[in-house]
C-alpha cells in the first residue's frame, strides 16, 4: 500500500472565514477547504529544486504500447508532416523532435491501428504547438488563430485559409471524419471550440495581468488542457460512437473530469521548471502561492494530493458505473463504455509515465528525475525577453 500524500498549509485561525469553494468542489477534492486567502501571496525567494510527489507510484494502472516498429515509424511521420507546414528553425526543430508526441499517442491509444494511430499523432503534435504558440499571443491573435482552426476544423475541405495553423487543422480533420462517427465529430469539434474559448479568456487575463482564484482556474484549465477532444479520439481510435444516454451519465462525465484533472494538474507539477522561467502563473502552483500563502513545496504537496484524489475518484466512478449499469444497459453498449473506460485509464497511466519520456520538461534528464524526483529550478528570464516559438502566419 502506498503512503499516504500529506501537504502542510498554513491556516490563520483568527480569521473570520477560510477559502469559500463550491460544495461540488469541496465534495470532489476536500482539502481545498483547508486553504486561507487571509495569509496573503507567500513572496520568500525560490528554493533551489523542489521534490515530486510519488505521482507515478500512487497510480494503480500500468503503462502500455502500441507495437514498437508501428510507434517509431507514426512517430517520425508526424514530425515530418508538421515540419512540412511549419517554418521551424534549428533549434525549434529539436524541440519539436524532443516532444515525442507521437510516442505519447502511442501510450494513450495503445489498441489504434496504424492509420488512427498517425492521424491522432498529428493532432496532438499540433496541440502542443498550438499551446506554445498562443503563449505568446494577445486576445486578438488568438481570436484570429480561433476563427481560422474552427473554420478549418467544421469544413474541412471547402475551408480557405493561408494560415499554417488552419491548414493543418484541414488535413487532420479530412482523415479524422473518414471513420469517426457523428456524435464523435460533433463532439471532438464542440470541445475543441471551449479549448480556444477558454485559450482566449486566458490570453486576456495574461494581458491584464490577472491572477485567477483556484476555483476559476480549475474551471478554465479543464478547457485549456485540452483533454476533452483527446478523449473522443478514444472513440475514434476505437471506432466506436458513444450512444446519448452514455454521454450524458453523471459516472461518465464524473471519470472524464477526474481523468483530465490528473492529467492536467499533474502537468502543472511537471512543468513548473519550464513555466516558472517566463513567470507564466495560469498554473495550480502559482495561483496556490500567491492566493493562499503556500510556499513552492507546500504547493507541490498539494498539487500532488489533488492528483492522487482524482485517481481516487476516477477508481470510484469506474466501479459504481459498471454496477450500475451491468444488466441496465445493453451488451454492446457496455463494451463500449468498457472499452472508453479503458481509453481514459491509458490516459491516466500514459501521460504520467511520457512526462518522463519527453524532453518537454526535463530535458534529456526525464528518467534520472523520474527516479530521484529533483528537479532543479532554472534561472528567470529577464522580464524584457520573451520566448520566440516560431509563430505560424
Amino acid at each position: 500500500m502506498s503512503p499516504p500524500i500529506f501537504f502542510v498549509c498554513r491556516i490563520n485561525t483568527n480569521a473570520p472565514n477560510k477559502a469559500t469553494f463550491s460544495e461540488k468542489l469541496c465534495e470532489d477534492y476536500p482539502m481545498v477547504k483547508n486553504l486561507d486567502p487571509f495569509i496573503g501571496p507567500n513572496t520568500s525567494p525560490l528554493p533551489a529544486y523542489y521534490t515530486l510527489p510519488r505521482l507515478v507510484e500512487d497510480c494503480p494502472y500500468e503503462p502500455t504500447r502500441c507495437n514498437p516498429d508501428i510507434e517509431h515509424r507514426v512517430a517520425r511521420q508526424c514530425e515530418t508532416w508538421f515540419l512540412g507546414y511549419a517554418n521551424y528553425d534549428s533549434e525549434h526543430t529539436a524541440r519539436l523532435m524532443g516532444l515525442k508526441a507521437g510516442e505519447l499517442t502511442s501510450a494513450c491509444y495503445p489498441i489504434a491501428d496504424e492509420f488512427h494511430l498517425r492521424t491522432v499523432a498529428d493532432y496532438l503534435t499540433w496541440l502542443f504547438q498550438m499551446d506554445d504558440w498562443t503563449d505568446d499571443y494577445g486576445k486578438s491573435e488568438t481570436e484570429a488563430m480561433k476563427n481560422d482552426c474552427m473554420g478549418a476544423m467544421r469544413d474541412p475541405l471547402g475551408w480557405k485559409t493561408e494560415m499554417r495553423g488552419g491548414s493543418m487543422v484541414k488535413d487532420y480533420t479530412a482523415r479524422l471524419a473518414q471513420t469517426a462517427g457523428p456524435g464523435c465529430l460533433n463532439r471532438f469539434i464542440e470541445n475543441m471550440e471551449l479549448f480556444f474559448k477558454a485559450v482566449v479568456s486566458q490570453a486576456n487575463d495574461r494581458s491584464n495581468n490577472k491572477i485567477p482564484t483556484l476555483e476559476e482556474y480549475i474551471d478554465i484549465r479543464r478547457d485549456t488542457s485540452g483533454c476533452k477532444p483527446c478523449f473522443q479520439l478514444a472513440e475514434f481510435v476505437g471506432r466506436f460512437d458513444l450512444p446519448q444516454e452514455v454521454v450524458e451519465n453523471e459516472r461518465i462525465m464524473r471519470m472524464e473530469q477526474s481523468t483530465n484533472d490528473l492529467v492536467t494538474w499533474s502537468n502543472d507539477i511537471f512543468s513548473y521548471d519550464k513555466e516558472q522561467i517566463r513567470d507564466d502563473k495560469h498554473s495550480m502552483i502559482p495561483i496556490t502561492m500567491h492566493h493562499y500563502g503556500l510556499g513552492l513545496q507546500e504547493a507541490i504537496e498539494f498539487v500532488g494530493a489533488m492528483c492522487k484524489r482524482s485517481v481516487d475518484n476516477f477508481v470510484h466512478d469506474r466501479t459504481l458505473l459498471m454496477k450500475e449499469k451491468e444488466g441496465v444497459w445493453s451488451k454492446d453498449v457496455m463494451a463500449m463504455v468498457k472499452e472508453y473506460a479503458l481509453g481514459l485509464e491509458h490516459w491516466i497511466s500514459g501521460s504520467l509515465h511520457w512526462s518522463f519520456e519527453t524532453q518537454r520538461y526535463f530535458g534529456t534528464n526525464g528518467q534520472e528525475v523520474k527516479r530521484h524526483k529533483i528537479v532543479n529550478l532554472s534561472p528567470k528570464f529577464p522580464s524584457t525577453e520573451k520566448t520566440s516559438h516560431n509563430l505560424p502566419n
